[in-house]
């Protein structure tokens, strides 16, 4: 039985569908009655399952495109950041962000708004500029920023739901190197009190805690090696790390991306996790819950109240930051977000007592689940947190009428009762 990545989730057909052009991709979705598109299983819910059959873009045959002119690369379906990004490195260009993990589809990223941090980055998602599916007919559909406007904002970040996506677009900038600098046992009290200043503090910040021990957080700040801003040995009674370290301490940090300020290429900093080792735990559960900024500290204080429920699962949270965007069904839409990511233990029954704790003291800060990672909330809940929810579900009906790439995740979520 096949698996996604963490090993959580067993998926319900062993169906897999593996065109190897286009053509047969569309032939393949003409002839389903239900078929479920899978990216690169990096999801720890069902959102990506079938009973039935699923498809994949992973073997298309087309690659990357570089067009320097109209700063645009276009990749197959399949294609992962970790191979598109040393391809951009070398020809001299950059994507403006990564995720934690370089492992993951690019197509499967910016279908469910996965992000890396930074006040002034966008999620993943935000860098594309045209994307191309198979919808339930069978159709090759593309959409642009440029031609399309505002169903382009709503297809973006689609969970899936429009079809298989064969190609997708995005902006890219010259390349950069960056520098990465790790503080080790900052104080609880120093990050509650100076969250904002260090979340704005590089080009890319995650804090990591288990809200438990009081004297023990560290500051992770990746900056464009342009800055020339001092390194101080202490940074909010943080202590410049003299090693590299693992966000989870009992784990080894072979794993992780160069620290130390040493400076490298973009891609080589930005994720917290090298291409080339298993990223993060590899066996574990993750919740993921975003907010306005101006909640930051209220929210840190439920995680803070909540410490000796979360001690026996949690592995680690990470706190990291997303600018606003306009894409309809992702998290940062329309506001500026504070992320409260959380790794666990993989013991989904603890964890499923847990959610509905957890999501109702966040209630009243309005926070929006990760659509990739564990979380209770059902539709009604989601509604209310997406003001276009209702308008895509209209824009799902324009391209899959029957609801042929619908799944039971997504009945329960977006369209049923």
């Amino acid at each position: 039985m096949r698996t996604n990545w963490a090993g959580n989730l067993r998926y319900s057909t062993d169906r897999l569908h593996l065109p190897a052009s286009i053509e047969e991709a569309q032939d393949i979705v003409r002839k389903a009655e239900k078929v479920r598109p899978l990216g690169s299983a990096h999801c720890f819910n069902p959102i990506a399952d079938s009973t039935v059959q699923q498809i994949s873009a992973e073997a298309l045959d087309f690659g990357i495109e570089l067009d320097a002119d109209a700063q645009v690369v276009t990749v197959s379906g399949g294609v992962r950041y970790g191979e598109l990004a040393p391809f951009l490195h070398e020809h001299g260009y950059a994507i403006h962000n990564l995720a934690s993990l370089p492992h993951i589809s690019i197509v499967g990223a910016c279908a469910t708004a996965t992000h890396g941090s930074g006040v002034q980055n966008g999620n993943l998602a935000t860098a594309v500029r045209a994307i191309e599916f198979i919808d339930a007919s069978g159709e090759l559909v593309r959409l642009s920023r440029d031609a399309d406007g505002d169903r382009f904002a709503g297809a973006v970040v689609n969970l899936g739901c429009l079809g298989l996506v064969t190609r997708i677009s995005l902006h890219i900038e010259p390349t950069f190197d960056m520098t990465q600098h790790v503080y080790l046992n900052q104080p609880m009290a120093d990050m509650v009190e100076h969250a904002d200043a260090l979340l704005a503090s590089g080009y890319s910040v995650s804090l990591f805690t288990d809200y438990k021990n009081q004297a023990n957080n560290q500051i992770w700040v990746k900056r464009k090696a342009t800055n020339t801003a001092p390194v101080d040995a202490t940074f909010y009674n943080g202590i410049l790390a003299d090693r590299n370290v693992n966000p989870v301490p009992r784990m080894s940090p072979e794993n992780c991306t160069t620290q130390l300020g040493v400076a490298g290429p973009w891609h080589e900093r930005l994720p917290h996790f090298k291409m080339a080792f298993t990223p993060s735990s590899g066996k574990e559960l993750q919740t993921e819950f975003f907010v306005a900024r101006e909640h930051t500290r209220a929210v840190l204080d439920v995680y803070r109240a909540m410490a000796d429920d979360l001690a026996p699962i949690l592995m680690i949270s990470e706190i990291r930051t997303a600018a606003a965007d306009d894409l309809w069904m992702s998290m940062a839409y329309n506001r500026e977000s504070v992320i409260f990511h959380c790794t666990w233990e993989q013991n989904w029954d603890v964890l499923q007592a847990l959610l509905p704790r957890l999501e109702a003291a966040l209630k009243p800060f309005d926070a929006r689940p990760h659509w990739g990672k564990n979380f209770r909330m059902g539709r009604e809940e989601l509604t209310a947190l997406y003001p276009r929810f209702d308008d895509f579900r209209d824009l799902v009906a324009t391209y899959d009428p029957a609801g042929k790439f619908r799944n039971a995740f997504m009945e329960e979520k977006l369209f049923g009762g």
